[in-house]
């Protein structure tokens, strides 16, 4: 973590005895701090993606929903090396557990509160959860293998960094034969990018090697330094390198993304001390006190940083009290029903999302500011549950009396005395209605149990009527005929004469009368005939549609078919109900886009075109249902 380096990080020089002066610089910044950075750099430099992983956003995951973070989860795991997610990995998986303890105690505090089941122990299920974990273990077997693999590299760059000490020292030794200066330059030269490009080594081995390394590296400059023609060209090399390092370092002052100054300084640093040697020991000084302050300057701005961060998240933590405070209002009002229950839990999931979207809160922090908020929502939740409790045993009443009534039908549904029974049943029916809501899980059931009952008798009793009126046998075989003349009959073309015609043809059919129950088919028939002369009309469509739901309606009612009186008053509130739904989410989308756009929008204009057909059918649907009504 960038929070875990040290405040400075000026790095010593190649050789331990380039001026005191310089190491008492070092000393004084504290070398232990750069110790502890140069071996954080000694194992993870070996993997290139950790410099990728600073260039993967981190995003505000706390903000984010448990299905966000499974999804970016999954992402992260399937694009990017392991080591370049991991600090985002651990964020996510703090977060995703922090939402999902809460979901579970709120899922638990709902069973507490509704079983009545002492023996019941509660349990629940959470798909995503499965989800999540499958990907967060792809990710940790990828990360184990990692680091398997890394350990044999490290022991590997272990062995070749002592390889090259060895050789150096057989070098400055002399054991293996006489070299010129010149000779001798080319071949320390090897093996100092040799030992550049080698790689990491393990951690706890690297003071010694390097330490172990420039030790050598040391005699050799003791050994040349006779030759002053070609150490001192090699003293101006390293000056060009060190100087070409701080202009780098300078512009690195100007970079916006401080901590990504900060990371690139650490590279110009480790540069300095693996990869460049000494300088004229006249030049030391003055060059390592340019980076050193260029340093210095890097480091105030990143204290600079990280102070108005600690800034930002004290908002934070003012801003999470605030809603902590709402949300303990919204538990304090009164509600009495529960529509406006539903409005509460709307406030309450809405400071819940501003809650998680508040941002970072200071570290000492977190632990209380989110123990608080589950407090409040817990409160809120155990109110809701105790009204919603008080429901389901009111509930509980009502099956109990829709039961009874079931009973009652059943018992009669098979009644011959049909004078006598059919007030009764009447009766039963009206009481049904007057009975509020029963649990959801028994209404399907209780319902279609009451239905088949008061079916059954109905049907039967219009069954046995029907094969006993000749009037309503008679009255069919006379429409049947009356439907074989409409078969010829035709429009003139005339609007007036052709709507009386069929408005005559509608009083004609009424005018015979009842027909059996078993035989109403035939009214089908007649519908669709005046169905196919209305859509020849041209009249609007609310006036066409109007003038069948009349036609229908008289034959249901000349009929007393309350069966189909019924099935159509239902069928129209549905019809009612998926219009205004329709309205309410066009007019939702309209404002949406009038919000995120400007000037005159086409597509607006459609939609706002759309919404009044929408709302001439709703008037026509409830002119419907008002006829219905009145029956």
């Amino acid at each position: 973590m960038l929070e875990e380096m040290n405040d400075n990080l000026p790095q010593a020089d190649g050789t331990e005895n380039e001026t005191t002066q310089e190491q008492e610089n070092v000393t004084a910044i504290n070398q232990s701090a750069l110790e502890e950075i140069d071996n954080s750099n000694a194992e993870e430099s070996e993997d290139d993606s950790v410099q990728d992983r600073h260039d993967i956003p981190m995003l505000e995951y706390d903000t984010m929903s448990k299905e966000e973070l499974t999804e970016e989860l999954e992402r992260l795991v399937a694009n990017h090396k392991v080591m370049a997610i991991k600090d985002h990995v651990e964020e996510i998986k703090k977060a995703f557990t922090s939402k999902y303890n809460d979901l579970i105690d709120e899922k638990r505090d709902e069973f507490n509160e509704t079983n009545t089941d002492e023996n019941a122990t509660f349990e629940y299920h959470f798909p995503l959860k499965n989800k999540f974990d499958n990907a967060y273990n792809e990710y940790r077997t990828n990360r184990n293998n990692h680091y398997n693999q890394l350990q044999k590299n490290l022991k590997g760059n272990l062995n070749t960094r002592s390889e090259l000490i060895d050789e150096l020292k057989e070098l400055v030794d002399g054991t293996e034969e006489v070299l010129s200066i010149g000779d001798m330059f080319k071949r320390v030269n090897d093996i100092r990018e040799r030992w550049k490009n080698a790689g990491s080594i393990p951690r706890d081995k690297y003071n010694i090697v390097w330490n172990d390394y420039h030790f050598h590296l040391e005699r050799f400059y003791d050994l040349i330094h006779l030759d002053k023609e070609a150490r001192d060209l090699d003293f101006k090399h390293n000056l060009e390198q060190k100087l070409q390092i701080i202009e780098k370092a300078k512009s690195l002052l100007n970079e916006t993304d401080v901590m990504k100054g900060f990371r690139e300084l650490q590279i110009l640093h480790r540069v300095w001390k693996e990869e460049i040697g000494p300088v004229d020991r006249e030049q030391r000084e003055i060059v390592w006190n340019a980076f050193s302050d260029i340093t210095k300057q890097m480091h105030e701005k990143r204290e600079a940083f990280f102070e108005k961060a600690k800034e930002r998240e004290v908002e934070n933590l003012a801003k999470k009290k605030a809603i902590i405070e709402e949300i303990n209002a919204v538990s304090n009002e009164k509600v009495a029903n529960h529509n406006g229950w539903q409005n509460q839990i709307k406030k309450i999931e809405a400071l819940r999302e501003k809650f998680f979207k508040a941002g970072k809160v200071p570290q000492e922090e977190t632990d209380a500011s989110w123990n608080a908020f589950k407090a409040a929502v817990r409160n809120f939740n155990a109110t809701k549950n105790a009204f919603y409790k008080d429901i389901k045993h009111e509930q509980q009443e009502n099956l109990n009396k829709k039961t009874e009534l079931v009973e009652k039908a059943n018992a009669l549904k098979d009644s011959e005395d049909f004078k006598a029974t059919t007030p009764i049943m009447k009766k039963i029916q009206d009481d049904w209605k007057k009975i509020g809501h029963v649990p959801r899980k028994q209404s399907d059931k209780i319902w279609k149990e009451f239905k088949d009952a008061c079916n059954h008798y109905f049907d039967r009793m219009h069954k046995v009527r029907n094969t006993e009126d000749k009037v309503e046998i008679e009255a069919f075989e006379n429409k049947k005929t009356y439907l074989e003349t409409l078969k010829d009959f035709e429009l003139v073309g005339d609007h007036k004469t052709d709507l009386d015609a069929i408005k005559k043809h509608i009083e004609n059919w009424k005018a015979f009368g009842k027909v059996p129950f078993n035989r109403r088919h035939i009214e089908g028939k007649f519908n669709k005939i005046l169905d196919a002369l209305f859509e020849k009309l041209s009249l609007s469509k609310k006036d066409t549609e109007m003038m069948k739901f009349n036609a229908k309606l008289d034959q249901w009612v000349e009929n007393e078919d309350d069966r189909a009186l019924e099935k159509e008053q239902f069928f129209i509130r549905k019809k009612i109900d998926e219009v205004q739904n329709e309205i309410f989410q066009l007019e939702n989308n309209i404002q949406f886009i009038s919000s995120s756009s400007k000037g005159e929008n086409p597509f607006i204009k459609e939609v706002q075109k759309s919404i009044e057909r929408h709302k001439e059918d709703l008037k026509m649907w409830k002119e419907k249902q008002s006829k219905l009504h009145s029956l």
